[in-house]
């Protein structure tokens, strides 16, 4: 083998193991509940298909107090009471 197919091969193994270990940092960095990483709101789930189909272990996410939005781990739901104007009766 010549020194040039060495020498790319070693430099594009190297540029996708950086790739693979940058994405797998990022993605334990995400947090794993429903919370805003910015304010500590709880965040709404959007319907993304796109998105959905090709990341099936992130759920895309908004806060509607910060207006934040990206992605979250899938994970535990922060359990919310419901409102009086659901549970009274008229």
């Amino acid at each position: 083998m010549s020194e040039l197919m060495v020498f790319s091969l070693v430099f594009g193994g190297f540029f996708v193991l950086r790739g693979v270990a940058a994405t797998l940092f990022f993605y334990f960095i995400l947090p794993d509940d429903d919370r805003c990483p910015n304010c500590d709101a709880v965040t709404l789930r959007i319907e993304a298909r796109r998105c959905n189909v090709l990341l099936p272990g992130l759920r895309s996410s908004w806060c509607y107090e910060c207006n934040w939005h990206g992605f979250l781990r899938c994970g535990v739901l922060t359990p919310t009471e419901p409102t009086k104007a659901l549970t009274t009766a008229p």
